[in-house]
């Protein structure tokens, strides 16, 4: 099957309302472009594209699990809240 062959037939099943054979079809079509095949394990790709955020990540909505510096970054030196900013 091809993609158009694909696309025609989601086409079809969303006029005829049948909304579920759309979405599989439409999630065929999407691990084709991906370019995953018939036997590479087609069920542990995720078929919207979208990434699963992992326990312990940053903050919502990010997947990045830890801050990591530029090359050539230096912790600055912690000031001193004693003798900072105040005035005598």
């Amino acid at each position: 099957m091809t993609i158009a062959d694909l696309t025609r037939q989601m086409d079809a099943a969303a006029a005829a309302l049948d909304f579920e054979t759309a979405r599989r079809l439409r999630d065929q079509i999407s691990l084709l472009r991906s370019g995953a095949g018939a036997g590479d394990g087609d069920t542990a790709i995720d078929p919207t594209g979208l990434t699963r955020q992992q326990p312990g990540a940053m903050g919502l909505g990010t997947s990045q699990q830890r801050m990591t510096p530029p090359d050539g970054w230096v912790k600055p030196k912690k000031p001193d809240p004693m003798t900072k900013g105040r005035k005598r």
